[in-house]
């Protein structure tokens, strides 16, 4: 059956054309297949608004640029988030932690989501089964620490990317994050091994970071509502899109 997208086709040969961009992805026709009614959803939605869409990355920059503005936060919320875990904001501190590493594919925006769809399959398998850890570490990390099991070894603060840092730091001893963590490198399913303490880092010199991060993630959460708005008013047939 083919899959249309408010009555535009996705073809076989679409499909097909696709398969050298999402290789590393564990179901990757899978991942194509989202990509693409992703990508015709936002296409359309650009010509709804009277975008130029000869080009495709740039009709979808254009929208997004559009459709998704995010304010930077203000201090009485960086002050807050830091008031509310004081202990991601600590100097001295070392840990022992491994990691899953799923890679960002180019900065494309769609890839990207599908990248994540999958490491949120992995990190619920990891969460059910803890002691799979190291065995799907080696299955799905592009980090070379996966051959290790994932294991990073011990490392203090400013030694990994903020976001890396503050996920380990605000994890227990032998816990696993709960959530993904996303970098400059890709996303990251944490287990953190061991936790030594250190000395509390003052506001003032956090502020500045820490409210590049919470806008980031206000942004982010910004771009995962709105497409997910755009599939649940779409129709969508000859395939189930997952819940994003």
């Amino acid at each position: 059956m083919s899959i249309l997208v408010n009555g535009v086709e996705i073809t076989e040969e679409m499909i097909q054309a696709e398969q050298n961009h999402n290789a590393e992805a564990p179901e990757p026709r899978e991942a194509i297949i989202q990509e693409l009614i992703l990508r015709e959803l936002l296409l359309q939605k650009a010509r709804a608004e009277g975008l130029d869409t000869s080009n495709v990355s740039e009709a979808i920059g254009a929208l997004m640029e559009k459709e998704i503005q995010v304010e930077p936060v203000d201090e009485a919320t960086c002050r807050a988030f830091y008031e509310q875990y004081p202990e991601r904001f600590n100097s001295g501190e070392s840990a022992v932690a491994s990691h899953i590493l799923f890679p960002l594919t180019g900065g494309d925006e769609l890839s990207n989501m599908l990248t994540k769809s999958k490491a949120e399959g992995v990190l619920s398998e990891v969460q059910a089964r803890p002691s799979l850890f190291a065995s799907l570490a080696e299955q799905h990390s592009s980090c070379p620490s996966g051959k290790q099991g994932g294991n990073l070894g011990r490392f203090g603060r400013g030694q990994m990317v903020p976001e890396f840092e503050q996920a380990v730091f605000s994890t227990d001893a032998g816990q696993i994050n709960p959530q993904l963590v996303q970098t400059q490198f890709g996303f990251h399913i944490i287990q953190v091994n061991e936790r030594h303490a250190g000395e509390q880092i003052s506001f003032d010199d956090v502020k500045e970071q820490l409210q590049q991060y919470l806008t980031k993630m206000a942004g982010s959460k910004m771009m995962h509502q709105y497409l997910s708005s755009l599939v649940n008013a779409a129709k969508i047939e000859g395939y189930t899109m997952p819940s994003l």
